[in-house]
């Protein structure tokens, strides 16, 4: 199961970038998780200034 991004996101970027599998990206009004890509490791989640990145 992968990481879900909450409405606390202020679409810095920070979690795009620090993705080593690439699963983040630009969505409409927040960044989004691929789940068929997130491998769960949570390097974004360490990275997030607002804890908008949450575990499954």
């Amino acid at each position: 199961m992968a990481h879900k991004i909450t409405e606390d996101c202020i679409s810095c970027g920070a979690c795009e970038a620090e993705c080593p599998v690439e699963a983040i990206s630009s969505g409409d009004d927040k960044y989004v998780i691929d789940p068929d890509k997130c491998t769960d490791c949570g390097a974004c989640v360490d990275v997030c200034p607002t804890e908008a990145i949450i575990a499954p």
